[in-house]
């Protein structure tokens, strides 16, 4: 079985529904794909509102990714700003930053939404 790596930028109440780390090894126990994967597979989580502070950060963890790597942008703040998405510090969406492979609409959505996303990412890379 190759590595599979998830990072996770928790930026706001998102992170939280993010962080269930029970999940995520649930999520990887219910799929047969890990074994599909041929390399190391990096994950970029994205759970929350991007600010125009926070794209050095961001980009330079996306960058810091090997390939084949996977964006899933988690949550309406960090797909489009949600209700901060006319605010001057907010960017409308990561997307805007970072190439967005996966988005998980919700406010917040559910962690079995992350499950699903981190599955679908999963099978991107393979």
């Amino acid at each position: 079985m190759s590595k599979v790596s998830v990072l996770q930028a928790g930026l706001a109440c998102c992170g939280v529904e993010a962080s269930s780390v029970e999940l995520v090894q649930a999520a990887w126990n219910q799929t047969e794909s890990v074994s599909k994967i041929s390399a190391a597979q990096n994950i970029l989580v994205i759970a929350g509102t991007v600010t125009h502070a926070l794209i050095p950060t961001v980009k330079s963890a996306f960058e810091a990714l090997q390939e084949p790597r996977v964006v899933v942008a988690f949550g309406a703040c960090a797909i489009s700003g949600g209700p901060y998405w006319d605010s001057y510090a907010v960017v409308p969406g990561a997307d805007q930053i970072i190439p967005v492979d996966i988005h998980v609409p919700g406010c917040p959505p559910g962690p079995e939404e992350l499950a699903t996303a981190l599955l679908q990412a999963i099978e991107l890379a393979s």
